[in-house]
């Protein structure tokens, strides 16, 4: 029996503190959310064995060698900026020395291990330039270069994803036209890298090679807002999901 893909999923979780003013008086709420739900499903069908960390939990549990990655067959960021990853609570809180996070999963990929960015407002660059990939070691192992400024493009209108590489294995049987989408990440695919699909001019999903793993980048959400309910209903959303994760991962 073949033995069960595992990937790590990292992000896609927020809190909202929201203050409510009547009048004089005014009081606060707190709201605890995740977004992943849609492509941890997708994942789940595909037959994958998912370990979740939201971004509170990924703070501290991570990951902290290439070692420790190598159990997984692929590792998926989503909307999760550097400084997550990089500030351990034992390093913030108490100044203890640890590896470099985003050291570790350069070199996991290197190695041979698979690596997908989501887009979103904590990845690339992300809001007000606040995620900070830029000139990591991530972006080494990635397969597009990330602008040093606020890289999203809000689309309210649509921007329409089209396939660019018919023959990529990532986009196999996802012909066709596909949902529209409300923005994602303005991103420049890599020399040697695979331009595989576009939202209007700009590059949607790219995928390359990095030492002896590979490397994707999919420009924009896997959940609401940037995929609206078209989009993660679509019957080719699993799918894509799917292959992008086995691609990453070396499966075809």
């Amino acid at each position: 029996m073949a033995k069960q893909p595992r990937i790590l999923v990292a992000g896609e979780s927020w809190t909202v503190h929201s203050i409510h003013q009547k009048g004089f008086d005014s009081f606060t709420t707190t709201e605890y959310a995740e977004g992943g739900k849609w492509l941890l499903a997708a994942l789940e069908a595909g037959g994958w064995r998912i370990d979740y960390q939201p971004a509170h939990v990924a703070a501290m549990d991570f990951p902290a060698t290439a070692k420790e990655l190598k159990s997984y067959d692929c590792v998926v960021l989503s909307d999760i900026g550097t400084n997550t990853l990089l500030l351990n609570p034992d390093t913030f809180f108490r100044a203890k020395s640890l590896p470099n996070r985003l050291e570790a999963i350069r070199d996991y990929v290197a190695a041979g291990g698979g690596l997908v960015m989501v887009g979103g407002y904590m990845t690339f660059q992300g809001i007000d330039a606040k995620a900070r990939y830029r000139g990591t070691a991530v972006e080494e192992a990635l397969p597009v270069s990330i602008s040093p400024h606020d890289d999203r493009v809000e689309a309210p209108q649509g921007g329409r994803p089209r396939v660019a590489m018919k023959t990529h294995p990532i986009v196999a049987g996802l012909g066709g036209k596909w949902p529209a989408l409300l923005g994602y990440n303005r991103l420049t695919v890599k020399p040697e890298a695979d331009l595989v699909a576009t939202v209007d001019s700009d590059p949607l999903i790219a995928a390359g090679s990095f030492g002896k793993g590979r490397g994707v980048a999919f420009a924009s959400d896997c959940g609401p807002h940037w995929a609206p309910p078209t989009f993660v209903k679509w019957k080719g959303y699993a799918r894509l999901w799917q292959q992008i994760a086995g691609w990453a991962a070396g499966a075809s």
